[in-house]
């Protein structure tokens, strides 16, 4: 494994945050998925920080009320159809 595995590694880590948001190429997106199937470290840390994710996306998931919401879609179609008035 020596130094070129532990340059992967730093590779992979460096690129993790890109990777779980989608924005690499295919042909980056493949390598690092790679390194990951053949890592257990990495692919812990990747595990680690994609349920991470999950757990801050629900928690921080605000639930609106139907009420409010629907408040709010009437003001904006009206707003839509009526330019010319100022919000009340």
């Amino acid at each position: 494994m020596g130094d070129d595995h532990r340059t992967d590694c730093n590779e992979a880590l460096r690129e993790l945050y890109v990777f779980l948001d989608g924005e690499l190429t295919e042909e980056r997106r493949s390598v690092i998925a790679r390194h990951l199937d053949d890592c257990n470290p990495c692919l812990e840390v990747f595990d680690f920080e994609a349920e991470l994710r999950l757990v801050i996306q629900q928690k921080c998931r605000e639930q609106v009320p139907p009420e409010l919401r629907q408040r709010i879609e009437e003001t904006l179609r009206s707003l839509s159809t009526a330019p010319d008035q100022p919000p009340r």
